[in-house]
C-alpha cells in the first residue's frame, strides 16, 4: 500500500465514510496494515464499506481523491482480492473540481480511467448539505491524524522570473481574461461532474426502486397464491361436507321408509313392533339432530369462503395500496400493449393471463393464442409433406385484424 512520506513528499489516508459525513480516519501505511491482514476491524465485520483514499501535499492541500468501495469479512479483516491501484489512480486520474490546491486527480465510478474497475468504485454526492467533497476538506482540515504541515519545497529552476520582455508583454485586461477563462473552464469541468454524479446515482437509486418492485410483485403473487390454496382447501372442505350431507339424507328417507314399515306392522297390535318403532323414532330424532348441525356447519364454512374471497387487504400493506390506487400493477402483453390492472382484476389476472388478455382484446383464448403464434413467428403454418411450409410473412400487428387460414399462410396455401 503506500510507503512513508519522505521529507519532500506530501502525505496519504483513507477516509470511511458513513453517508454524507467521515466515520473513521486512518493513515495510508495503516490502511495497508488492514489490507496485509495483519489486523481487523470488528466493528465493520460483514460490510460494504465506502471508502476515499486522499493524496495530500506537504501543506495538506488536497492533490487527488479515488472513490472506493472495500468489503470487510465475518471477522472484520480487508477482502485479500482486493486490488484497486489507489496511488496510481490518485496520481494520474482525470482532472477534477479545486478543493484549494488546484484541480485535484479525481477517479470515481463515473470517471474511472480503467472500466474493469468502475464496478468497485462509488461517486460523491455533490447536493447541499451532503457534498462529501466539503466533509472531506473539513476533515482534512482538522488534521486529526496529526499530520506535520509543511510547506513545499520549491526547486529554484521552478521559481518564475520575469524577463523584460514578459514584464510589458500582457496587458491587465489580457490577464484578468486569462483568469477568467480558467475559472470558467474549471466551473465547467465541475458541473459536468455533477451531471456526472446525479445521473450515476439516479441510475442506482431507479436499480433499487425497480429490486424492491420486484420483490414486492413477488410478495404479492405468493400472498395471492396461499389466499387460492386456502380457498381451494375450504372448496374441498365443503364438497366433502355435501357429500356427507347426502349420505345423510339418503340415511334419512332410509329411516323414514323403516319408519313407515314399522308403523303398518304397528297396526297389528305387537308389543315388539311398538318397541321398534319407539327405537326407530329416537334414531331418527338423533339424525335429524346432526343432520341440522351439518347443515348449520356447512352455512358457517361457505360464509367463512365469502368472508375470505371479500376480506379487505390489512392497512399499509401492497394490497391496500393496490386497491386505494396509490400503487398501480402494470402489465405488458402483446397485441395490448401496458394496461393497468384494477384492484378487482387481479386475482382473474393472475389465474389466467393469457385469458384475461384475450378478453380485453375482443378475442377468445383460442384465437388469442392462434394470433399471439403468428406474432412471435410470422411464418407459413401449413403442413406439407408432415412438415411446416415455414414460408416468412408479414405479421399482422393487432389480434382483432388476425384471419386464421389466411394471415398465418402463404399465397400458395391460404384457405378459401
Amino acid at each position: 500500500m503506500a510507503k512513508p512520506a519522505a521529507a519532500d513528499e506530501g502525505y496519504s489516508a483513507v477516509f470511511l465514510m458513513d453517508g454524507p459525513a467521515v466515520s473513521r480516519q486512518m493513515r495510508g501505511s495503516e490502511f495497508g496494515a488492514f489490507l496485509d491482514g495483519y489486523v481487523g476491524l470488528s466493528d465493520l465485520a460483514d460490510t460494504d464499506v465506502r471508502a476515499v483514499y486522499i493524496n495530500l501535499a506537504p501543506d495538506l492541500g488536497i492533490l487527488g481523491l479515488v472513490f472506493f468501495r472495500i468489503y470487510f469479512d465475518e471477522e472484520g479483516r480487508a477482502d485479500s482480492h482486493w486490488n484497486i491501484p489507489v496511488e496510481r489512480f490518485a496520481v494520474q486520474g482525470p482532472h477534477g473540481p479545486d478543493l484549494g490546491a488546484g484541480p485535484i486527480h479525481l477517479v470515481c465510478r463515473s470517471r474511472c480511467p480503467e472500466p474493469r474497475y468502475a464496478d468497485e468504485l462509488w461517486d460523491p454526492d455533490m447536493t447541499p448539505g451532503s457534498n462529501h467533497f466539503q466533509a472531506i476538506r473539513r476533515a482534512v482540515q482538522e488534521n486529526r491524524l496529526k499530520f506535520q504541515k509543511r510547506a513545499p519545497a520549491v526547486a529554484d529552476e521552478d521559481i518564475p522570473v520575469l524577463t523584460p520582455a514578459q514584464r510589458g508583454g500582457k496587458s491587465a485586461e489580457e490577464r484578468k481574461a486569462a483568469q477568467q477563462r480558467v475559472r470558467l473552464a474549471r466551473t465547467i469541468r465541475e458541473q459536468r461532474l455533477r451531471i456526472k454524479t446525479l445521473q450515476s446515482v439516479h441510475r442506482d437509486a431507479m436499480s433499487d426502486m425497480q429490486r424492491e418492485h420486484r420483490h414486492e410483485v413477488q410478495g404479492l403473487r405468493n400472498e395471492l397464491r396461499t389466499f387460492e390454496e386456502k380457498l381451494e382447501r375450504q372448496r374441498l372442505a365443503n364438497e366433502q361436507l355435501k357429500a356427507r350431507l347426502t349420505e345423510r339424507n339418503e340415511q334419512y328417507l332410509n329411516l323414514q321408509q323403516e319408519l313407515s314399515e314399522a308403523g303398518e306392522q304397528e297396526s297389528a297390535g305387537s308389543e315388539a313392533s311398538d318397541a321398534e318403532v319407539v327405537l326407530l323414532r329416537e334414531q331418527l330424532d338423533r339424525k335429524q339432530r346432526e343432520l341440522a348441525l351439518r347443515n348449520e356447519r356447512i352455512i358457517a364454512l361457505e360464509q367463512e369462503c365469502e368472508d375470505l374471497s371479500r376480506q379487505e387487504p390489512a392497512e399499509q400493506s401492497l394490497m391496500a395500496e393496490l386497491k386505494q390506487q396509490t400503487v398501480f400493477l402494470v402489465a405488458y402483453h402483446a397485441g395490448l400493449g401496458h394496461t393497468t390492472l384494477p384492484y378487482e382484476d387481479i386475482a382473474r389476472y393472475f389465474e389466467n393471463p393469457t385469458a384475461y388478455v384475450a378478453e380485453k382484446c375482443g378475442l377468445n383464448e383460442p384465437a388469442y393464442r392462434q394470433w399471439l403464434a403468428h406474432h412471435d413467428s410470422p411464418s407459413c403454418q401449413a403442413d406439407v409433406d408432415g412438415h411446416v411450409c415455414g414460408e416468412p410473412l408479414i405479421r399482422v400487428g393487432q389480434p382483432a385484424d388476425f384471419r386464421p387460414g389466411v394471415d398465418d399462410r402463404c399465397p400458395a396455401h391460404q384457405e378459401g
